[in-house]
């Protein structure tokens, strides 16, 4: 797709932030700038601070935001950055944090058909009612942060308890014992499944961003109406929530060919061990074209969208 239309010149690539996620943000940012300048950009490094304080170079034109987590996918740098009138790929404020607050985005994925396991959403001391094996995540974290899986009774406590020191709300669901797919979404482009082997089935934080812990399999074996039935989920849940621009979308697959979405993540890792570039590649665009790509679905009109 090197026949892009290029409507920007400088770029400022926010990277880093407040959240657990800081450092890999910060590799992303690094590659996405190299990348960019590689295309013939002005791309420049913008660090954001543990305070979200940040400072974007005088002739700034539009921002890539390559945050992940609190700030960052949550739609709180979005915000500032339609508060000071500067363009930024991905998604609104609004849809931004519709994604990543699990809380919002569970009931979304119900109402719109689209198959997620079973969950309840527990506030501390509340009971939970469903049975085991179960996954516990806090609503608001990215990265596999917080997550446990709970396969005895006695793990339950600790399990809770981690997930309500990160928030106050924490989302239980059923565990779906089987392969571990995601598609990534560009525009209205769903990329070829990828599926993640990881040890002992356990995509946690360490296995996606150390090399070598996960492999990816893309394009994922799986029978032709299958993958495509992957794929039209991961568009019919980016829609729904209001997304543009990037996402990936997680999936569990059971051994009967039954699939369930499991949440999606609206500034995926754009690391040289990353899922979006990976999948990008295996659809024919390299990393550079993936990121002139997404610079580029950005208008102007994304800094007045008020509930998009």
């Amino acid at each position: 797709m090197s026949g892009v239309e290029k409507k920007w010149n400088q770029v400022a690539v926010l990277l880093g932030g407040p959240s657990s996620e800081r450092e890999v943000s910060l590799r992303s940012g690094a590659a996405v700038a190299k990348a960019l300048r590689a295309r013939g950009y002005d791309a420049r490094e913008v660090e954001v601070d543990k305070e979200c304080r940040f400072v974007l170079p005088a002739g700034t034109e539009v921002a890539f935001v390559a945050m992940h987590g609190r700030f960052g996918e949550d739609g709180g740098v979005q915000a500032v950055l339609r508060a000071q009138g500067v363009p930024h790929t991905g998604s609104s404020p609004e849809a931004c944090a519709r994604a990543f607050d699990k809380s919002q985005s569970k009931p979304i994925m119900v109402q719109a058909g689209i198959p997620t396991p079973p969950y309840e959403l527990l506030r501390a001391g509340e009971p939970r009612t469903l049975p085991l094996p179960v996954v516990v995540k806090p609503v608001r974290q990215g990265s596999s942060v917080g997550v446990s899986r709970v396969f005895k009774e006695e793990e339950w406590p600790a399990a809770i308890a981690l997930a309500h020191r990160l928030d106050e709300i924490a989302l239980v669901e059923e565990f779906i014992d089987g392969r571990e797919l995601t598609v990534g979404v560009v525009g209205d482009v769903a990329l070829p499944v990828v599926e993640i082997i990881a040890p002992d089935g356990n995509f946690n934080y360490r296995a996606k961003y150390t090399l070598g812990v996960s492999k990816h399999v893309v394009p994922a074996p799986l029978p032709a109406e299958l993958a495509a039935a992957c794929r039209d989920a991961a568009l019919a849940l980016f829609r729904a929530l209001g997304c543009r621009g990037m996402a990936r979308v997680d999936f569990r697959l059971r051994s009967d060919g039954r699939f369930y979405v499991l949440e999606l993540n609206n500034i995926p890792g754009l690391t040289e061990i990353s899922l979006l570039p990976d999948a990008a590649r295996a659809h024919g665009w390299s990393f550079e074209e993936l990121c002139e790509i997404i610079l580029n679905m950005v208008d102007c009109s994304a800094t007045t969208e008020k509930g998009a």
